[in-house]
């Protein structure tokens, strides 16, 4: 969209501080449209290119003619020209410049291989085994394709080629003929499942000598409403299982005695095929191979009668809500039980059975009894005083149909604020009243959400304010500030794991919440722990992203009664699971409520060796939607073994890796000590880099020792390094309440979000170019490209959007030239921009402004996670500062909070990314 102009500005507003240091900016308008962007500075992202550098693969070819390709074809085709392009100035040795399209052309008469290069493509057809350029960089191993090993010095790739956060996992490498109806839908999607290691080693010896985890990062629901792109549905009642190891039939089996039988791909059964999976419909005979169960890897069953143990209940939402003074005074009633009103509506009530229950709770519980529309309107509020033992006035009364009942709930939700508003109690007994709420909705199960500003402390479950002075950054940290105060806070998970409850809390308050202890409560149920430190109702921003994410959480499909569990083929078991849930035995988690924003991950293990060239692992979930249908989920993934310890590395999934990880370093800083945490981060970098020299490098190469790694997995050592650094895991003093959340938030994060935490989301956006800001052609809003985080790249002049999956800081230059001020912020003067906690200014007649606040709202856009992100504004530093600013002090704390975020610098007293790579081959060189 060239017809876009932006404002160009006199070079003679720069020259101000081209005598410090700063290289004089052109301002040429080049058709960019930069705000002052250096002279020969390369583009956000962009790499220079070294003298040199091959080019790269495929690069210069001219454009085949259509061909029909495989999906495994299409999917390994896309990930060596996303892999090359990404390649930047790595030498790939061995490698020859082809034509990468030639080795997915139709097989010629005789190949064994649909992978092999054509014959008279170019390319000589190597026999089965070869290995390297012979094949054109696609290795063939005991007859089948695997991932090509392109190794690359770590050290030299500096700054770090980002983009490959973005790209998708090695391709998992099976064959057409392995699936019965060969299709992209026939092997599971990475955005369901991802294995760290997308070719598993045939024993668990070769796994333990990489020194590599296996294991699943799972994520059975991508969109908060169920009706957005539900998987395929079987509704015929035909669930076709292994008889040995219970296994749902997947593309991957086979049909053998004239298609009467189908061999198991997992444990290689021979099972009968059941008379009704042929059977005909709507007089049209059947055809299997049309069956969802054997087309698709991801796919739903309508469960018979025999997988439900009693009809399904329906969706229950039982509210307490802090009526204490804390709570009355920072308007967090008044916030929630609006929001509750104008959610009732869109809570999900699709089976018109939905029941919803209020408790009001201060140093009493305070009942409500609720009539139906049509009785009555008259609502009754009952305060009940003994903590010990509450009884229920009137327990029929008070879990009420919101169909029925929808009126007078709205009713009691707007005189709920007036009823409490001078109420000067400041107790809050949250554990009576979880007690009381589990006995009114025991019966049927569902959610108990609270809704607290006030540290729980009078009954059961009482806690006190820990003195963090003494334990704050010591070995004693984890120990004292982030376990759990009171055993209540597990035990009563327990009773609720069994009759299907699951508590989600939403801590909003200026003072210490326990975020520690009361975080168990989701943990263990399959809930979620939401904190908003120093809430106040008179923020407009604190307003907005509580409702906001309050609002999506209310209006989240749910499924009841939920139960996962992970099949391997022979030899291949689940081992250990994180996530929130309740692991009800060795194999099966256990969920009251499953959500739809969060994920889970499996730690898989070897103990027999595996005999076949192909491994499969599915994912059975049997649940009960809101809909009060019983349903199975069934995910299914085909994998390749190996016994070549460099497959296993080509075929690494680092982001998969990066999620296991997480978990690993959580449990530790929770169940050690954030030392422990951090070593352990530090280790498996150590761990992987000494194994890849030991193992996989050949030979010495002149010059410099490089510090080897396979490009598949460069990222790793950047977000190991950038994990160490986060407020979950970095030395230093962070209020405990902040890093609870943080732990609380990286071990159910889902995986785009967690890297992006992890390692945030840099937007240049002073000298983005004419199109970015607006819509395509496809009415897609171009975002601009990323840079790397680190405060290297950022012009005293510039500005730009960080964006770490829980923030977004819009960071202006002090040296800003007025124009970008005036025409960002709709003011001349810098010192007159606000900072803080705000939301970006409308600029009449600004298109600058105008693309600026479209890319925020575009980063805010979800459909699959409830998280909204606040605004903050910060302004750098310049040497016009006046030293005595009234917001000296607030500047200072959000550049700290900001630039913490840029996690490739030194922050604080921890090394910088080069600094970490360096003592990592320190350490491997020993």
């Amino acid at each position: 969209m060239s017809h876009h102009r932006k404002r160009v500005y006199p070079s003679a507003q720069m020259q101000g501080y081209a005598s410090n240091g700063f290289q004089q900016p052109a301002l040429v308008n080049d058709g960019a449209g930069a705000y002052g962007a250096p002279m020969g500075y390369p583009a956000p992202g962009q790499v220079p290119m070294a003298a040199g550098a091959p080019p790269v693969v495929g690069a210069g070819i001219p454009a085949a003619q259509p061909q029909l390709f495989t999906p495994v074809q299409q999917q390994l085709n896309q990930q060596i020209d996303q892999t090359t392009a990404a390649m930047g100035n790595v030498q790939l040795h061995n490698v020859p410049v082809v034509d990468p399209n030639s080795y997915y052309q139709a097989p010629a008469p005789g190949m064994a291989s649909p992978y092999m290069p054509v014959a008279g493509a170019g390319v000589p057809v190597a026999p089965a085994g070869m290995t390297g350029a012979a094949t054109g960089g696609v290795p063939i191993r005991g007859g089948k394709p695997m991932n090509q090993l392109y190794p690359i010095d770590l050290l030299t790739e500096l700054p770090p080629p980002i983009h490959d956060l973005s790209l998708p996992p090695p391709p998992l490498m099976v064959p057409p003929e392995r699936m019965l109806v060969p299709s992209e839908w026939s092997n599971a999607p990475s955005e369901y499942i991802r294995c760290t290691l997308n070719a598993i080693p045939k024993n668990n010896s070769l796994l333990k000598k990489s020194k590599l985890p296996f294991a699943l990062v799972i994520r059975p629901y991508q969109h908060l409403q169920d009706h957005v792109n539900p998987p395929p549905l079987n509704e015929d009642g035909v669930v076709v299982r292994c008889r040995r190891c219970r296994a749902y039939m997947s593309p991957f089996v086979a049909f053998i005695d004239q298609g009467r039988r189908w061999r198991c791909c997992f444990c290689r059964l021979a099972n009968d095929v059941p008379m009704q999976f042929d059977q005909t419909m709507a007089g049209v005979p059947a055809n299997r191979y049309d069956r969802n169960e054997v087309k698709y890897a991801v796919m739903e069953y309508l469960a018979p009668k025999e997988y439900t143990m009693r009809q399904p209940p329906p969706s229950t939402y039982s509210f307490i809500l802090d009526v204490s003074q804390n709570a009355i005074k920072s308007g967090l009633l008044a916030t929630a039980t609006r929001t509750i009103a104008e959610m009732l509506d869109s809570i999900p009530n699709h089976d018109s059975r939905t029941r919803i229950s209020i408790l009001c709770v201060d140093n009493n519980i305070h009942y409500f009894s609720i009539p139906p529309d049509e009785d009555s309107d008259q609502v009754r509020m009952m305060d009940v005083a003994d903590l010990d033992e509450p009884f229920f006035p009137r327990p029929n009364s008070m879990v009420v149909p919101l169909k029925s009942c929808r009126n007078n709930l709205e009713r009691v939700l707007n005189l709920i604020p007036e009823v409490f508003q001078f109420n000067i109690m400041s107790k809050f007994a949250l554990g009576p009243a979880l007690k009381s709420a589990y006995n009114l909705i025991g019966g049927i199960g569902g959610k108990i959400i609270v809704v607290s500003s006030t540290l729980p402390n009078i009954g059961v479950g009482k806690l006190q304010k820990r003195n963090e002075s003494g334990s704050v950054n010591t070995s004693k940290e984890s120990a004292q500030l982030l376990s759990c105060q009171d055993t209540f806070y597990k035990s009563f998970t327990i009773d609720c794991s069994k009759v299907q409850i699951t508590v989600d809390t939403f801590l909003a308050s200026e003072d210490y919440m326990d975020v520690a202890t009361l975080a168990n409560l989701g943990r263990y149920t399959g809930g979620q722990t939401h904190f908003y430190p120093g809430f106040s109702a008179t923020k407009l921003t604190d307003v907005t992203k509580f409702t906001k994410e309050f609002s999506k959480h209310l209006s989240m499909d749910i499924s009841l009664e939920t139960v996962m569990r992970a099949r391997g083929t022979t030899g291949i078991r689940s081992n250990t699971f994180y996530g929130h849930f309740f692991n009800r035995s060795s194999d099966l988690c256990a969920f009251s409520t499953m959500p739809r924003d969060q994920s889970y991950v499996f730690d898989m293990s070897i103990d027999d060796s595996i005999i076949g060239d192909y491994a499969c692992i599915q994912i059975g979930t049997l649940l009960s939607l809101n809909t009060g249908q019983r349903r199975i989920r069934v995910i299914t993934m085909c994998i390749p073994t190996t016994e070549s310890l460099s497959d296993v590395y080509a075929s690494v999934d680092q982001l998969a890796l990066t999620a296991y990880h997480t978990e690993k370093a959580v449990e530790k800083a929770l169940a050690s000590s954030l030392q422990d945490a951090r070593e352990y981060l530090n280790k498996a970098v150590q761990d992987v880099l000494a194994v890849y020299k030991k193992e996989i490098v050949v030979s010495n190469t002149a010059g410099g020792a490089p510090l080897r790694l396979c490009a598949n997995m460069r990222m790793f050592p950047l977000l190991m390094h950038s994990l160490s650094q986060h407020m979950a895991f970095r030395p230093g003093i962070v209020p405990s309440d902040h890093r609870a959340a943080a732990l609380n938030n990286l071990e159910s994060m889902p995986l785009k979000y967690l890297v992006k935490n992890i390692y945030a989301t840099v937007y240049s956006l002073h000298d983005m170019s004419d199109d970015v800001g607006f819509p395509d052609e496809n009415g897609e809003l171009i975002l601009p490209e990323p840079i790397n985080a680190s405060a290297s790249l950022f012009e005293r002049y510039g500005l730009y959007l960080i964006d770490n999956g829980s923030e977004l800081f819009l960071w202006i230059g002090g040296d800003a030239v007025n124009e970008l001020v005036m025409d960002v912020f709709g003011t001349q003067d810098i010192f007159q921009v606000p900072i803080g906690k705000q939301e970006l200014p409308i600029v009449e007649g600004s298109e600058f402004n105008e693309r600026v606040r479209n890319i925020i709202a575009k980063v805010r856009e979800h459909d699959d996670v409830i998280s909204f992100q606040s605004l903050y504004i910060v302004r750098g530093a310049s040497l016009s500062e006046p030293v005595n600013h009234i917001s000296a002090r607030e500047v200072a704390t959000l550049r700290l909070w900001a630039t913490s975020a840029l996690v490739e610098d030194k922050i604080l007293n921890s090394e910088s990314y080069r600094e970490f790579l360096q003592n990592m081959k320190m350490r491997i060189s020993k």
